[in-house]
Order: structure tokens, then sequence, then C-alpha cells
């Protein structure tokens, strides 16, 4: 949880530096699912999917020149999966992208994403571990560069509030824990625009 909290300050950060010199930002609660190719064997055995699951998360975006700008995003696994069977997991996954959002219509967006971030996946324990410190933990983690890219269409409900279905493709370094190294989050958004100005 540490580590998702630090996360999560991070991104907050970012979102309230980006701004500054920003002509319109966007900040959205997300929901949605993973998809992956399901489960496979190998010379060690099963290797599970990554497949299914409700993920939640927050992102925002602060265009900074015209119709480019910087967006982050952190979304995770709202409950514990259960690891080939045997034990459970959460995954996080966090980003930091270029952006190209455009505003269409008072009613009708999209945009265009891409960039670098990481992946952890937490794996549950019965017992606890601690440190020197006296920090204790019940999971071990596998942590993962990635990089990622993504769209989205933004409907503009009332004045400035807008859901965007969106889907966003990770490509994860090294993800021997899943049967594929390139799951598809998909889902929506719902947010808000400040600043833009509609039509763009």
């Amino acid at each position: 949880m540490k580590k998702q909290l630090g996360v999560a300050v991070i991104v907050c950060l970012f979102l309230m530096i980006a701004p500054v010199n920003a002509q319109q930002v966007d900040v959205a609660f997300a929901g949605g699912t993973l998809m992956s190719s399901g489960v496979s064997f190998n010379s060690l055995g099963l290797v599970a999917s990554e497949h299914g699951g409700t993920y939640v998360g927050f992102n925002g975006d602060a265009l900074i020149k015209g119709h480019l700008g910087v967006q982050g995003e952190v979304n995770w696994r709202a409950s514990q999966g259960v690891y080939a069977g045997t034990f459970p997991y959460r995954p996080l996954f966090w980003d930091f992208n270029a952006i190209y959002a455009r505003r269409f219509s008072p009613h009708v967006g999209a945009e265009v994403l891409g960039g670098i971030g990481g992946t952890s996946i937490r794996f549950y324990q019965g017992a606890y571990n601690c440190d020197f410190y006296g920090n204790c933990t019940n999971y071990q983690s596998s942590n993962h560069f990635m990089a990622d890219v993504g769209a989205g269409v933004r409907l503009y409900v009332y004045h400035n509030f807008f859901v965007r279905p969106e889907a966003r493709l990770y490509m994860i370094h090294n993800n021997v824990e899943f049967s594929s190294g390139f799951p598809v989050r998909v889902g929506a958004s719902v947010g808000y625009t400040f600043g833009g100005g509609g039509s763009q």
C-alpha cells in the first residue's frame, strides 16, 4: 500500500505542477478490466493469465502547447485475484505520457497518448515480513518497466464533464509471471475539463 500511495502522491504532484503553464487541464476517475491471453504452459509448468478483474484508478493531463501536453495515471486491481489457483495477487500500473488531445465540438473530443511507466505485482502471503526498521508487509512485489500507448473518445455530457471510453496497451518488459507481456486495459473514465474553451 505504501508504494501505491507513493505513486499516487507523485501523480498528484505532477498534476499540481503541470497546470502552471497549461491551457487546459483534465482530471478523471477510471474503471475497467484487463484483457490478456489465456493460461499457458512452459517447461516449468502453468503460466497464469492476467485476464479479468475490475481495475480502478486516477488520471490527469495538462495541455501545454496547443493540443500537446503531458499525462499521468495510476490504475490497480480493485480486489485481489488468485494467481494460478494458489495465492492472492494484485497488479498496479502507473505511467507518464505525451498526449495529443483535441475537442472537435462542444460535445466530442479525442486523445491519443504514449509513454513509459511500470507495473508492480504484489503477491500476498499468509505471514508478515518485517525489516530492520520495523516496517512489515504481507506481500512480495515483482516490479517491471513498461511502455504504453492508448486512445480515448471524450463525450462531454454536461458542460465540461465528460465520459471517456478508452483503451491502453501495456508493453511490459520481462513479464515472466504471466502468459503475456502485452495486456490491454479497456474501460471508461469520468472526468472534468478545466479551461479549453469548448470547440478547439
